[in-house]
């Protein structure tokens, strides 16, 4: 497994994985497309918070079941808990430091098919 550190802009929320992640992926979902996100499957035993949870915000819409979470600092969206892989983080591939996301594939996803609650 490789170890990658990330990190927000200013750098109060910072993160470990470890992964060998085989593609990146983008969502056309509205919130994904919205913060224009390109993101790896992490498993969250591969995931570790090493600073910031105070800083933590976290939004969660419609199902409330994936909790996006970003820097109340700086703003950046860091990783979020993914609601077809629960068990799963997708990591902003930008966050990392000296990940090449040329070397892997690219995949776009579909999640504004996914079902929504009506209100």
């Amino acid at each position: 497994m490789t170890r990658y550190t990330g990190s927000c802009h200013c750098g109060a929320v910072r993160f470990e994985i470890e992964a060998d992640p085989v593609e990146t992926t983008s969502c056309d979902c509205s919130i994904c497309a919205k913060k224009n996100a390109r993101m790896i499957q992490v498993h969250e035993s591969g995931f570790t918070l090493v600073a910031g949870e105070e800083f933590l915000s976290t939004y969660q819409w419609n199902m409330r079941i994936a909790r996006h979470h970003f820097c109340a600092r700086c703003g950046i969206y860091t990783f979020h808990r993914k609601r077809m892989a629960p068990d799963s983080y997708g990591i902003n591939i930008y966050c990392l430091d000296g990940f090449d996301e040329r070397a892997l594939p690219h995949r776009r996803t579909e999640g504004a098919a996914l079902s929504v609650a009506e209100e």
